[in-house]
């Protein structure tokens, strides 16, 4: 049940990177509605990750949540804000998701 809590908190990681992304692009009362977005899901992912923080050991869940936001964070860019998917992006990206499954494989 961490690993879930922990992967669903890297997801609203993800959630409060988009929500600035999309603020920076809007004006006027649309990017308040996006900077409280920004708000919520930063105060819910930092609340998942101290909850789990508490059964898993705290370098491999920070580690974890992080590279899941940085991971997802970069497919949002690409799919939602249209930057570039050059082969070392991708390429990056791919070991860092590596990474991420030999931190949950050698995780007690």
């Amino acid at each position: 049940m961490n690993w879930i809590l922990l992967i669903i908190a890297g997801l609203f990681e993800v959630a409060f990177a988009a929500c600035l992304g999309k603020a920076k692009e809007t004006s006027g009362t649309e990017a308040t509605y996006w900077y409280l977005g920004f708000l919520v899901c930063l105060a819910i992912s930092m609340v998942l990750l101290v909850k789990v923080t508490q059964h898993l050991p705290i370098g491999t869940a920070y580690a974890v949540w992080t590279g899941i936001g940085a991971v997802g964070t970069v497919l949002m860019g690409i799919l939602v804000f249209n930057e570039p998917a050059t082969f070392w992006r991708l390429f990056f990206i791919t070991t860092l998701i590596i990474s991420i499954i030999g931190l949950k494989l050698v995780s007690n």
